[in-house]
């Protein structure tokens, strides 16, 4: 690689100099609606990242509070936004994915931000090698109103698909996957209400012979507060669609589905050693 190619900026967490291909495109998409307050966060987020290769494509499904006008004051920043009527977040994600141009295609929902400003510069630097799949990190959950108060900590550790039926998978939010993976699988099926993203991940990690790598750090802060744990139904009805995802992508069945929630129970412990990653 030529040096005209390379692009390097600071030092990352580890004491290496992130030195990566300016050649791999990152398309980063965020869903909203009606979440004026967060969004600028989110978007922040992206705009600051040291990696210069980025795509930032906003889906609004019709927003009225306010939203809109926060994304007329990103006009000229943003790669990509829209406004319209949807079917919920996944769909607008596969709105996301059919406009989106990058190499590598991720996401960043409107309540997060990015664990620090070389994320996806450590993302590009994974890709670098072609025969790289998909890449993933570490999860923070933090409060609503505080983004140092850390209430669980998710880490993810490196995959081998055997895992896949003890219920392991990777934080959603971290994951970054190549763009012929989604043309090869498909977007989020929207028959899922809430785990079209567990489906997903069972489709994508389910390859024969994937090639995905484990980045070790923090790549996403997600703010609690999500669809799937507001209520007692809303937990029911996803642990259904999990289950329905196991069967229907023939990785296991009740087992796994325990296994799952059970590997939750150590992220509340490991809170307090968010120093270390």
């Amino acid at each position: 690689m030529s040096e005209s190619s390379r692009s390097g900026r600071g030092v990352n967490g580890f004491g290496l100099r992130l030195v990566v291909s300016v050649k791999v495109r990152i398309s980063v998409i965020t869903a909203v609606f009606n979440n004026r307050e967060m969004l600028p966060g989110a978007l922040d987020s992206i705009l600051s990242q040291s990696y210069p290769n980025v795509e930032t494509l906003v889906i609004d499904g019709a927003s009225s509070d306010g939203t809109l006008e926060v994304l007329q004051q990103y006009r000229g920043r943003l790669s990509f936004s829209c406004s319209e009527p949807d079917r919920g977040l996944y769909d607008a994600l596969n709105k996301g994915i059919s406009r989106a141009s990058g190499d590598v295609i991720g996401f960043l929902h409107s309540d997060d931000v990015f664990g620090d400003s070389d994320v996806l510069a450590r993302v590009a630097l994974a890709f670098a090698d072609p025969e790289v799949q998909a890449v993933y990190g570490d999860l923070l959950y933090v409060r609503r109103d505080n983004l140092d108060a850390v209430v669980r900590y998710w880490s993810a550790g490196q995959f081998c698909r055997e895992r896949l039926g003890w219920g392991w998978m990777p934080p959603h939010p971290t994951l970054y996957v190549r763009r012929e993976v989604f043309q090869r699988v498909g977007g989020f099926d929207t028959s899922y209400r809430i785990s079209a993203d567990y489906d997903h991940i069972l489709r994508v990690f389910s390859q024969p012979e994937l090639n995905a790598v484990y980045l070790p750090s923090v790549l996403v802060r997600m703010r609690l507060g999500g669809s799937s744990n507001r209520s007692l139904p809303n937990i029911l009805r996803k642990s259904s669609e999990d289950y329905r995802a196991l069967r229907e992508n023939r990785v296991g069945g009740l087992g796994t589905l325990a296994w799952k929630n059970l590997r939750k129970v150590g992220q509340f412990l490991r809170r307090g050693s968010v120093g270390a990653a």
